[in-house]
């Protein structure tokens, strides 16, 4: 282990050293924010380095990157991915240039909160933990798509982790010991959605240990505010769902037909929007519940439309490893 990785402790704390990879692509607009959510962590600022990784992007992001290392108060180490267009393999150039012996993860349009990467860390004080999932809350909404995915709480860890076939954690907020990456390999490089999953199950597959929860580990995300990137989110989710299949035998979801939107539409308009409507007059319900029946609809016909079209690619069945 690199002599810079080694972790402090004390009576009172356990302070390992950690590298934060976060993959960048066109982050020019989420940058300033990011370095300021970065630059509020309260865990010790001489045991972090933040690996930010432009992927190719076409912005300013890399040069915006090369004078936040310049001028900021934390550790700031801009790398690039020029070669695949991909968060998976830009995470994976992160993880090979970091010192770390946690090796967490977040998004550029995330927000991690200041006592973030002291409560996902903390976990793995104990032994038998090699991953931490934190949560994932949305940043306000102001559209009816926003605050319809708030009350469904579309990004919180409590629908990976309550995966029927094994629980996960997204890379969105996710920390990982290095030595699991060095012995069951990096994220696969080629593939564009579902990776997340896919290396915490290699994981724990291979027993290594356990996978906990921190709750109090929190980052903000915005949810999507139009239908053409709602449609886009639950086409991943449903491509995703394909490539699972096909790496690791998930069960395909349930397609919803045609048939069956126009059967629950018409439930909608002749049951549930009048009794809806006559509580939304009384003060009892809100213009969201009004139209959550078809906004699950729209989503569900989205992702089975990304399931129905995906095939995984020969190329995204290529895992990368450290050594």
């Amino acid at each position: 282990m690199n002599n810079e990785s080694i972790e402090i402790t004390t009576a009172n704390a356990f302070l390992p050293k950690v590298s934060v990879v976060v993959p960048i692509y066109n982050g020019e607009a989420d940058l300033p924010e990011l370095i300021s959510c970065l630059s509020a962590q309260t865990y010790p600022k001489h045991q972090v380095e933040y690996l930010l990784v432009d992927n190719n992007s076409g912005d300013r992001t890399f040069t915006l990157l090369q004078q936040a290392a310049e001028n900021s108060e934390i550790t700031i180490r801009p790398q690039s991915e020029n070669q695949i267009q991909s968060s998976y393999a830009a995470r994976n150039a992160g993880i090979r240039a970091a010192t770390g012996e946690i090796l967490a993860f977040t998004d550029a349009d995330c927000r991690p909160q200041p006592e973030w990467l002291n409560a996902l860390i903390a976990p793995f004080v104990k032994e038998d933990v090699v991953i931490v999932a934190g949560e994932i809350v949305a940043l306000p909404g102001k559209t009816l798509l926003e605050q319809h995915a708030d009350r469904q709480d579309t990004l919180s860890q409590k629908h990976t982790l309550a995966h029927p076939f094994c629980p996960y954690g997204q890379t969105a907020n996710l920390a990982i010991r290095r030595q699991a990456l060095e012995q069951a390999g990096l994220f696969r490089p080629y593939l564009t959605s579902g990776g997340d999953a896919d290396i915490c199950w290699r994981i724990l597959q291979q027993n290594m240990g356990r996978l906990e929860f921190a709750p109090n580990a929190v980052v903000k995300h915005r949810h999507r505010a139009t239908l053409k990137e709602l449609e886009s989110q639950w086409r991943r989710y449903g491509r995703s769902n394909r490539y699972l299949h096909e790496l690791h035998g998930v069960d395909l979801m349930r397609d919803t037909t045609l048939t069956e939107c126009f059967y629950r539409l018409g439930r909608w308009v002749l049951k549930e929007l009048p009794k809806d409507s006559v509580k939304a007059l009384a003060g009892k319900a809100s213009l969201v519940d009004l139209v959550s029946t078809p906004i699950g609809l729209y989503n569900a016909r989205a992702r089975t439309a990304g399931q129905r079209e995906a095939k995984l690619p020969e190329n995204a069945k290529i895992i990368e490893w450290l050594c």
